[in-house]
């Protein structure tokens, strides 16, 4: 692995490199912070790809280019006078110095679940931070993740159940309402309820250390694989999927199971 001298000169070269495209590159000198946002939304998502995949080349590569985003948002930054790459990395440092006391200070915390609560603390005591525990969760988030955040938020305040299996006897509270609103077909109502079972869903994933946007992401790929194995023996034998019953389509489904797909 390389040295931190080496490392320091890698990101030295970065800054030079993003100061000359800045100046001489027609594309990239017209870049703005709206312009890049969308992108860089994308490059978070392209990144959290190969993090499933847990493919290392992708996810350097990943990482690389959602580092040339932070860089060129700090330049646009320095151009305006407001912060420069240097104000972005020492308030990130004062940032972790101060929510990690038990690590720069006397403050003992010796699991993580402790170490969580303590940075909940924390950031409600920041000037200018949160004033309620729920305001740090970013409205924009995709509504799963959301989910999670508020929930381990709600958590780290201490609000939570006593016994994690507690959670099944809500999860089967919120099915039994969205059935009854279901048969009802009280579309309102059962969009509400459809809502509260999955957030109850969510929360029995939270309470036994499941990712459920990482879990979901993998039984997507799972569908996938099988539905083209499917698809594919159809071809083979010169049908169509339309063409083919519910039972032709299952057999080829649990074949695709047998094989590992």
């Amino acid at each position: 692995m390389s040295t931190r001298k080496e490392q320091m000169e890698a990101f030295g070269r970065l800054l030079d490199i993003m100061d000359e495209l800045r100046a001489k590159c027609p594309w990239d000198r017209k870049q703005t912070n709206e312009s890049l946002r969308t992108n860089t939304i994308e490059e978070t998502y392209e990144l959290s790809d190969a993090l499933i995949r847990e493919d290392r080349s992708d996810i350097k590569k990943e990482l690389g280019d959602l580092l040339l985003h932070i860089v060129f948002y700090a330049k646009i930054g320095s151009e305006k006078g407001s912060f420069d790459i240097k104000d972005v990395c020492n308030t990130l440092c004062e940032k972790l110095i101060y929510r990690h006391p038990h690590v720069f200070g006397d403050v003992q915390a010796n699991t993580a679940g402790k170490v969580e609560q303590n940075w909940e603390q924390l950031k409600l005591k920041e000037k200018g931070g949160n004033k309620t525990v729920l305001e740090g969760v970013p409205v924009a988030l995709p509504s799963v993740v959301k989910a999670q955040r508020i929930q381990e938020k709600a958590r780290n305040a201490g609000f939570d159940w006593e016994k994690r299996e507690q959670v099944w006897d809500k999860v089967e509270e919120e099915l039994s309402e969205l059935r009854h609103e279901v048969d009802v077909m009280d579309d309102e109502k059962k969009e509400a309820e459809f809502g509260d079972f999955l957030f109850s869903i969510i929360n029995a994933a939270r309470l036994y250390s499941i990712n459920p946007d990482n879990a979901l992401e993998l039984t997507n790929r799972k569908f996938i694989r099988r539905f083209n194995y499917l698809e594919a023996q159809a071809v083979e034998k010169g049908r169509s999927l339309k063409e083919m019953s519910l039972a032709e389509m299952d057999a080829f489904w649990d074949e695709a199971k047998r094989k590992g797909l």
